[in-house]
């Protein structure tokens, strides 16, 4: 691999990948088999290992990919651990080298991500946020919608294996951009949940259907993504498995829409309404169910708040 300090390689041989949960596999898996790359992963499960290696990825350290990959993708489940990942003891920052990259997959905070992008700078490293939108079908599909946030040089480099996984790829600024535009993306998708959760309560109550009501949406202007996803599949039936993207996922995601509002000096009012349904809906033993699972909190009645010590 031929590469200049601070820029991005011309040819990765060894891609690197820490993270194989329920979007993490299917990433790997897809980039192994259709990458073109040795692939070297490390998860602290060892099940997913063992399946993926069935697609020719072998099993690594931490250390191991920091020694060995030219690029290196993180998905992680919160930004607490991508931090821990990059700059704890023996993280990639330290043990990396001048011209390897680094790309977040996971949903990070807009200020971390901005402060990793400078720390890797510093080092001649370059980082890239590229947070995966779209649901566990379209990642074992491979169909995912990915923003990037990249110089544009990384990006040109990084985008032909982000399409191995991704079949919407998207140049969105600088780092962190990637990030703003997740966080806003699940901001706006939950605020539109929340919504249906609250039409469907208020419509039950009232004595209308509500397969009735959803299909009257879906055929005026409350159509929507969220409306034919979470809405006919799992908060009509009020069906909401733990093998999905949970309610304490969704919630810290909102967090960190709050976080950056605030950042920017905007009062998310509906952000922050939301946030505190999915409190009450982890109050009540929902936050491992999938995230429309909120809707709980107003088919079943909200959870006791705690009483204040004045």
């Amino acid at each position: 691999m031929t590469t200049a300090a601070g820029s991005a390689p011309q040819t990765f041989r060894v891609a690197g990948f820490i993270g194989c949960g329920v979007m993490g596999e299917p990433i790997c898996r897809h980039l192994a088999t259709r990458g073109g790359l040795r692939v070297i992963a490390f998860d602290l499960d060892p099940a997913p290992l063992a399946r993926l290696a069935a697609h020719g990825v072998t099993a690594a350290t931490i250390a191991q990919i920091s020694a060995e990959a030219d690029i290196i993708f993180l998905s992680l489940p919160s930004g607490a651990v991508v931090r821990d990942v990059i700059l704890g003891d023996g993280g990639l920052l330290a043990a990396g080298r001048p011209g390897q990259v680094v790309v977040d997959l996971s949903t990070s905070p807009f200020d971390l991500t901005t402060e990793l992008a400078q720390r890797f700078a510093e080092r001649a490293m370059l980082f890239a946020d590229a947070p995966v939108m779209r649901t566990r079908a379209a990642a074992e599909a491979g169909t995912l919608a990915v923003p990037v946030g990249a110089d544009p040089q990384l990006f040109a480099a990084i985008e032909p294996l982000v399409k191995t996984f991704a079949s919407d790829v998207m140049h969105v600024g600088k780092p962190g951009c990637g990030q703003v535009t997740k966080i806003l993306n699940n901001m706006v998708v939950y605020e539109t949940v929340l919504a249906l959760c609250e039409a469907r309560a208020i419509g039950v109550r009232a004595g209308v259907d509500p397969k009735t009501l959803f299909e009257a949406f879906a055929t005026g202007s409350a159509d929507s993504f969220a409306l034919r996803n979470q809405g006919f599949k799992a908060i009509l039936p009020q069906e909401f498995p733990e093998r999905a993207f949970p309610v304490s996922y969704a919630r810290k995601d909102l967090s960190y829409a709050v976080a950056l509002a605030e950042q920017v000096g905007i009062d998310a009012t509906g952000a922050k309404n939301l946030v505190a349904t999915f409190d009450e809906a982890i109050a009540s033993g929902w936050g491992d169910k999938y995230g429309p699972a909120i809707s709980l909190v107003f088919e079943r009645g909200h959870a006791p708040r705690q009483e204040r010590d004045d």
